[in-house]
């Protein structure tokens, strides 16, 4: 899929899905034809039918995905019972049927019903060694079909995919089938074969990343794409990408070229990466964080740099009583939407030194001055970051995207308020001041789940980290536990879009690449696992582990 690509015209769009819902009918009445399906009775229940297997979940209502309208199978009688797929994560619905399941063959290929699931059918042709063969409306052995059914109010990332007779049909959403080809795919690698039933299966979570700092740790492109690649099979959908900092500037840049780091990726190398995310469903969110972590700008005009009333500059923190402040950064979030055309922009706003003093007017009265000078005498340093934000995301949200900001970027008691569409990105109840996360629920605002006691791989472990467990993640932390270890009420839970793990490179020799990608493996699988289904897993951490091993 390219998220950029054009639909044909709805009629069109509707004349292609008659045809394939046509060739599906017949998928079926073959098989009615050569008696492998079977019922008992007048009633038309299915013989040795059994009830949808569905994985546990925390959702008050307990229902079924809204895939699970599709109809279920009918079992043949001369196989067991089918159980459910395992699979990372765990699918959510199963209905088990009798038959032989569908493993690839030589000759075998994969068929859809629309042009745009055109790279999800290659993709997962070449991964299971099968022919792609493009739009059909026949029906041969073996068949793999995608198709498209965007059913008005449904999930948009969920699917239903159906085994039997010798087939697999995935439906769904565009990106929901792209999701059914991962669970056929982790079927077919973890046991050779996708077990006969219908698979219905939706995330509860809409929100699922990884979060890269590349700023202070560069990583190879190579890396970087094979973390993509890890992040689909995943079903993940957001890779962040935290590319300015006070250590390093790491994106080729056209309108500031003085500010970009020596190793650092060309624009070319971004759209690569960018594309290639594309094609697995997930959007690349940048983050150039303002006013502090600004060191690498700041490095290339010192006369931006925030000096106290003692004369010591406040490391990385831009002085934003300037007015050139604000034009350099605009320049880089105007410069940057165009590199990364996504839905979602992270603005940062995190530890801005002025605000982390014990007496921020006294210390910076320049400052001070300035927030006098634009909020009048009542006017606070809080204000002037507060309207430093929320013209920043003036600027982005000109280029239409979603707005982001960490948690302690949104001040107490100030007169200026934060722009009421910005999500609040909950990392750390640490920071002077610090604010529960229900202070910010209460005030109706998205909350994303980025909390540092699971969520936070801190490179060297400094000022007190650990490096999270995937046993921890998946024993004692869901969406909902958004500081400590402590859940927000469930009435919440429609705020929490979903959450990320974190990768941060403080002290960035820690470890290599490899290192890396070795450590956050499990805790990926883990936190993947609670977004898409909070409730308590079925499996234990070792089985959990072990099917970890298995799928590869």
């Amino acid at each position: 899929m390219s998220q950029h690509r054009r639909r044909a015209p709805a009629k069109k769009i509707r004349q292609r899905r008659g045809i394939v819902a046509a060739a599906f009918a017949g998928t079926v009445a073959l098989g009615v034809g050569l008696g492998v399906w079977a019922s008992s009775g007048d009633s038309g229940t299915p013989t040795g039918s059994a009830a949808t297997t569905r994985q546990p979940s925390d959702t008050k209502s307990g229902a079924a995905p809204a895939a699970s309208r599709a109809p279920s199978p009918s079992p043949t009688r001369s196989y067991p019972l089918s159980t459910a797929p395992r699979t990372i994560p765990a699918v959510r619905a199963h209905t088990p049927a009798r038959g032989p399941g569908w493993k690839p063959a030589r000759g075998e290929r994969v068929v859809v019903s629309d042009p745009e699931l055109a790279d999800e059918g290659r993709l997962i042709a070449g991964e299971l060694g099968l022919a792609y063969g493009g739009e059909s409306g026949d029906v041969r052995p073996g068949d793999v079909r995608l198709a498209l059914n965007d059913d008005e109010g449904a999930n948009p990332e969920s699917y239903t995919m159906t085994v039997r007779g010798g087939h697999v049909v995935i439906s769904g959403p565009e990106a929901g089938v792209f999701y059914g080809t991962r669970t056929l795919k982790q079927e077919v690698h973890g046991g050779g074969t996708a077990p006969e039933g219908v698979v219905r299966d939706e995330p509860a979570k809409p929100v699922r990343g990884l979060m890269l700092d590349i700023a202070r740790k560069p990583y190879s492109v190579a890396w970087l794409e094979d973390r993509v690649r890890e992040l689909g099979d995943l079903k993940f959908n957001q890779l962040g990408l935290h590319f300015s900092d006070d250590q390093g500037f790491r994106i080729e840049s056209s309108t500031h070229p003085e500010i970009v780091s020596k190793d650092h990726l060309t624009k070319a190398q971004v759209k690569r990466i960018v594309d290639l995310a594309a094609s697995r469903h997930i959007t690349v969110v940048p983050e150039i964080d303002s006013p502090g972590h600004l060191g690498a700008v700041l490095a290339a005009h010192p006369d931006l740099k925030l000096y106290s009333a003692r004369g010591n500059v406040a490391r990385g923190a831009i002085d934003i009583s300037k007015d050139k402040a604000a034009s350099i950064v605009d320049d880089l979030l105007d410069e940057y939407a165009d590199v990364f055309p996504g839905g979602t922009w992270h603005l940062g706003g995190d530890e801005y030194v002025a605000l982390m003093a014990s007496n921020p007017e006294a210390s910076y009265p320049q400052l001070a001055a300035a927030a006098r000078d634009a909020y009048g005498s009542g006017g606070t340093i809080a204000d002037l970051a507060t309207g430093w934000l929320n013209d920043r995301a003036d600027t982005v949200r000109a280029h239409d995207r979603t707005l982001l900001a960490w948690n302690d970027g949104f001040f107490r008691n100030t007169s200026v308020q934060p722009a009421k569409d910005l999500q609040v990105g909950y990392w750390t109840g640490k920071e002077i001041g610090a604010r529960p996360p229900v202070d910010y629920l209460k005030a109706g605002r998205k909350v994303l789940n980025y909390n540092d006691k699971y969520l936070y791989y801190v490179l060297g472990q400094p000022n007190q980290f650990v490096y999270p467990t995937g046993q921890r993640i998946y024993e004692e932390w869901t969406p909902r536990v958004l500081r400590g270890s402590t859940a927000v009420p469930a009435s919440y839970d429609a705020q929490i879009p979903g959450g990320s793990f974190a990768v941060w490179g403080d002290l960035p020799n820690s470890q290599t690449q490899a290192q890396v990608a070795a450590g956050i493996r499990m805790p990926l699988r883990a936190t993947v696992q609670k977004l898409w289904n909070p409730g308590k897993p079925s499996l234990t951490w070792a089985q959990f582990r072990a099917l970890a091993d298995r799928l590869g």
